[in-house]
């Protein structure tokens, strides 16, 4: 029987990936700068201020909305999308904590060839 991805994984481990993920791309990162510094809910409005197709903008938000990112509400036919600023402290600080892991291990090549 093949197990999914949270009976391989630890629950922070997929977090992390999500989070990761959506910030893989230059666009997102803009899109969430645009949120955070506007600080209001926009709904349509992202693709004028990005250079990409409604398509491909919608597909970066469902992105950031999958990781918990941003919020996204529906207003009559359009879906408003705001930052959720304590999911993105808290997304920062699950990264942090595990840098931090990963730093103070005292792992690394045991046998002195890396």
């Amino acid at each position: 029987m093949a197990l999914n991805k949270s009976e391989i994984f630890e629950q922070n481990d997929i977090k992390i990936a999500l989070i990761c993920k959506a910030l893989s791309h230059p666009a997102r990162v803009k899109i969430l700068k645009i949120l955070t510094e506007l600080n209001v809910c926009m709904c349509g409005d992202i693709v004028n201020l990005i250079p990409l197709s409604q398509s491909t903008v919608s597909q970066h938000l469902k992105e950031l909305k999958n990781a918990g990112l941003i919020k996204g509400a529906i207003d009559g036919p359009k879906v408003c999308y705001c930052a959720d600023k304590q999911k993105i402290q808290d997304s920062f600080q699950i990264i942090n904590e595990f840098q931090n892991q990963l730093i103070d291990s005292q792992g690394g090549c045991k046998n002195g060839k890396c």
